[in-house]
């Protein structure tokens, strides 16, 4: 299927997801594989973000990588002294796509990485996405589906969480220019506004309470942190039949400035709201 489009692949996928049993007939196979490829060249992504900055879920390709888990065998792949026992390849031909990936990092094909990535020692899922200038640090993992946006940084150990199931599901989302701390999680398909700064251990979870304190009255929201925000961890009590107790919290306690150089506002984020990373 030379030169497949979405219209193509798209009603090959949705059947076969409803009945397996058409996987039996080569047409059905090489319409998930086709989508795949198309998802690892990052022709296609599991979401996109339209021109009013809302987001749309493309249910279908998870549904082509989730049939893929079911064509696809185990077998041995062993790359130099390493050796791996699974179904999904690794991505190949790095160097020819400007990717920069520091051993041992893993780029699972299916996944896209803009030329000018960078993987440090970190994980990068099937159906992820990471835009062009950004940096997944040591031990950083990008969740399957997660979409990053360009000029990102994850730094060590962050954990941005996958999700295949629901399908309509929207996956984790940071955009563009973001700064995520050390040690901080994003999951539940959380979405991180453009160049905000999360600081080191920050959790945002879909019932993640995230309160704004920099105006006089607290203003809370869940599963979103708003462009430019500075976010550190907090807690807030919470009343259970055996006492009280404190509940981790996130905490927007200022904004970057757009004015400003972004490096120079990152800066000026941490030392003026003591932001740890």
């Amino acid at each position: 299927m030379p030169d497949a489009t979405e219209n193509q692949l798209r009603p090959l996928i949705e059947q076969a997801f409803e009945d397996r049993s058409k996987l039996a007939d080569a047409q059905y196979r090489q319409a998930v594989e086709e989508t795949i490829a198309l998802l690892d060249q990052g022709k296609i992504r599991v979401a996109t973000r339209g021109d009013d900055g809302e987001w749309t879920v493309h249910a279908w390709a998870k549904q082509a990588i989730l049939l893929y888990f079911g064509v696809r065998r185990m077998e041995r792949v062993e790359v130099g002294a390493y050796e791996y026992h699974d179904k999904i390849p690794l991505k190949k031909n790095l160097d020819k796509q400007g990717i920069r990936v520091v051993p041992p990092g893993t780029i699972r094909y299916g996944a896209h990485m803009e030329p000018g990535s960078i993987l440090m020692p970190g994980y990068v899922n099937i159906g992820a996405y990471v835009g062009a200038g950004s940096m997944v640090d040591t031990w950083a993992t990008v969740g399957s589906c997660a979409q990053v946006g360009k000029g990102v940084h994850l730094s060590g150990g962050v954990g941005l969480g996958g999700v295949l199931e629901p399908l309509g599901a929207t996956p984790v989302i940071i955009e563009d220019g973001a700064f995520i701390g050390s040690r901080a999680i994003v999951v539940e398909g959380s979405r991180i506004g453009e160049e905000a700064v999360l600081g080191a251990n920050v959790v945002i979870t879909a019932s993640t309470k995230i309160i704004d304190v920099t105006g006089t009255e607290p203003v809370e929201m869940q599963g979103y942190v708003p462009p430019r925000s500075v976010v550190i961890p907090g807690t807030r009590t919470k009343k259970f039949p055996a006492g009280e107790y404190q509940i981790p919290v996130a905490l927007i306690i200022g904004r970057r400035k757009p004015s400003t150089d972004k490096k120079v506002s990152l800066n000026d984020a941490l030392r003026d709201f003591g932001v740890s990373v």
